[in-house]
């Protein structure tokens, strides 16, 4: 075995990304409407893959703009995105945000698009707060208290 091949994890040892967030409690979530546009779908009349994007940026400043009193200095740091199923032109698209997680200068939202109710795509950001010279800095407690209520731990089941 080499060394790459022996610090890789095997296939499949990790949750898919739509699993991992199908345990997270939905009924928090921030819901966005998203206005499609023509320009917005590609040659084969679906939406393009890197409007996704676009579309999650969207509906994350509009959390934030929802949820905090002020704006807030942020910078994505990683955006990880799967695919479900295409979205058409016409279709009403609305995009479920809640947050996974708070750290000391971080926090992650989980994301999920929707095309007419279906679940066409799932993802995972992280946005870093930061100074003005776009270093990492602690998220003020009135922040962190803001985002609480959108926090979407695993559901709760009950037998």
């Amino acid at each position: 075995m080499t060394p790459i091949q022996s610090q890789n994890p095997a296939p499949n040892s990790q949750p898919s990304l739509e699993r991992q967030l199908q345990r997270l409690d939905w009924s928090r979530a921030h819901r966005t409407p998203i206005q499609m546009r023509y320009s917005d779908t590609d040659a084969m009349g679906h939406l393009n893959n890197a409007i996704y994007v676009q579309y999650l940026e969207t509906s994350r400043m509009i959390m934030l703009r929802d949820t905090l009193a002020a704006p807030l200095r942020t910078v994505l740091a990683r955006v990880e995105l799967d695919y479900r199923q295409e979205i058409k032109l016409g279709q009403e698209v609305v995009v479920e945000s809640v947050i996974e997680r708070v750290g000391t200068s971080s926090w992650t939202v989980a994301s999920r698009m929707l095309a007419d109710g279906v679940v066409s795509a799932v993802a995972r950001s992280v946005e870093v707060h930061v100074d003005q010279a776009l270093r990492p800095t602690p998220l003020p407690d009135e922040v962190k208290a803001a985002l609480a209520p959108l926090f979407a731990g695993p559901q709760q089941t009950t037998l």
